[in-house]
């Protein structure tokens, strides 16, 4: 009875050690958790008017070699743009200060054994490229300066350049189809695949010192000087784009109110049509012709006090913004200032930065009618400046009083220059941000650059510690070959 209970026990402990070995064999092989390492990226925008620092995050492993890139952070750098740096020394400590603030933020967010690994860049825009052209040695000064800053942070610095207007264009282009979805999407499988049709949406760009627009072209053999070709996520595209610099909004109302200078009787009191009736500033001669955008005059004073009085006038005002375009030098595929442009319809455009500030001040942003944006320029730029104040109250005074000039100009620009009509126009979306991220060529400059980054593979989490995984297999498959040999021997004593 004894030998018999022995060999049932052999027996059992025989099968049980089989069904545990393949049970956490199989836990162990298939229920293996790929978890995405993270990889981080920090891009300094920094503009005529601002810098702004954003931490961006993808996962290691890239879809079609681009980083599927999503915002972290964004930190607004308190001051102006570091075009002004070297100016005053209280304001550029005030940068400093809020610049160092960003970069201490930024470091406690990235992992400490990510540091090393985290790429950073800083690109400055139309502002540094105005500053570059008028006074090359400052300019190389202040890069010289950041890049001395940024390099003793524990990133892996890259460079701080001055980026050009087709950059500027492109990647704000690569930003815009990247947040509204048009390069990947996920299937009912959870895997990122390209959308069915591939329809990518026009970019305008509207900063301080220039502007830009960027689209696709159906060619996608079309060539020259503004066209260029960028491959993301295993797609090649073909890019129209052109930077218009002394073209951004303040640069623009610079040259507006040269205009109104020279053409002024008294050139010490000026009307100014764009302000509100009621509302008058004295600036110095230097605050609108120290510019590289503006050719002074020939009794130049740049400490000379203007005084300019709002007058109200529509009219007026439209004519004057409209005087500093050139539109007549082609007739045939151009926008303005003989610039070669490609027809703007009949695709989707999306408008941002200034183009919706200005858009939000006239109660228009989104999608709009040409004449919607007619009538509602002109009830803004109808009423006082009281008038103004009462129903606008929540913009700030220093933005208020150019909203009126504003409107006129991004119309003037739209129509005049890029050649939108009242059926194109219905197709402009005017808006700051889409899926809560901003949008700027900062996103695009961090997705086009992250196809130079390796991809790493996923890292693999295992339900048990090989140490466990190891102890066990061991433990089970020595019961199992002491139990098969405890049957054998069994087995040979039954037959002999």
């Amino acid at each position: 009875m004894a030998c018999k209970f022995g060999t049932y026990l052999a027996f059992f402990f025989l099968l049980a050690s089989l069904a545990v070995i393949i049970t956490i064999s199989v836990i162990q092989g298939h229920k293996r958790v790929f978890e995405s390492r993270l990889k981080y990226g920090i891009v300094i925008d920094s503009g005529s008017s601002r810098s702004t620092v954003h931490l961006y995050q993808w996962p290691a492993e890239k879809q079609n070699n681009t980083g599927v890139v999503s915002q972290t952070l964004r930190c607004m750098v308190a001051g102006p743009g570091i075009s002004d740096m070297l100016v005053d020394n209280a304001q550029d400590q005030q940068s400093w200060a809020s610049i160092r603030e960003c970069m201490n933020n930024i470091t406690q967010i990235v992992p400490a054994d990510q540091h090393n690994s985290t790429v950073l860049y800083l690109g400055a825009t139309a502002g540094m490229r105005l500053l570059h052209s008028q006074n090359e040695t400052k300019s190389n000064e202040i890069l010289r300066n950041l890049q001395n800053y940024l390099q003793s942070l524990p990133f892996n610095f890259q460079n701080a350049s001055i980026m050009s207007g087709k950059e500027e264009g492109l990647y704000g282009w690569i930003t815009v189809n990247y947040l509204l979805g048009n390069f990947l999407e996920r299937n009912i499988w959870n895997m990122w695949v390209r959308p069915a049709g591939g329809k990518m949406v026009g970019s305008m760009d509207l900063g301080g010192a220039s502007t830009q627009i960027a689209f696709t072209l159906p060619d996608p053999n079309a060539q020259g000087i503004d066209i260029v070709q960028v491959s993301l996520y295993g797609y090649e595209y073909n890019i129209y784009t052109h930077s218009f610099l002394c073209y951004g909004k303040n640069e623009a109302e610079k040259r507006v109110l040269a205009a109104l200078v020279k053409n002024s009787k008294n050139a010490t009191h000026v009307t100014n049509p764009c302000f509100n009736l009621g509302y008058n500033m004295t600036v110095s001669a230097e605050s609108i012709f120290g510019t590289e955008c503006i050719e002074t005059p020939a009794d130049y004073d740049p400490k000379q006090m203007i005084t300019l009085k709002g007058s109200s006038d529509n009219g007026a005002c439209s004519d004057v913004v409209q005087s500093i375009f050139d539109v007549t030098s082609c007739t045939k595929n151009c926008s303005f200032d003989g610039v070669y442009q490609p027809s703007v319809g009949p695709g989707d455009f999306l408008a941002y930065a200034g183009f919706f500030y200005t858009a939000q001040a006239v109660e228009l942003k989104g999608i709009s009618q040409l004449d919607q944006w007619n009538s509602s320029t002109w009830e803004f730029c109808s009423w006082d400046w009281p008038t103004l104040k009462l129903k606008k109250g929540w913009i700030a005074e220093k933005y208020r009083k150019s909203y009126c000039y504003s409107a006129h100009y991004v119309q003037t620009l739209l129509v005049n220059g890029y050649k939108f009509n009242k059926d194109t126009w219905k197709h402009i979306d005017f808006q700051k941000q889409v899926h809560n991220t901003s949008i700027g060529w900062s996103l695009g400059y961090m997705l086009h650059t992250s196809n130079m980054i390796p991809a790493e593979a996923k890292l693999v989490r295992l339900p048990m510690a090989n140490s466990v995984f190891g102890g066990l297999l061991f433990l089970f498959t020595a019961l199992t070959i002491v139990s098969v040999m405890f049957l054998i021997i069994k087995a040979v004593r039954a037959c002999y």
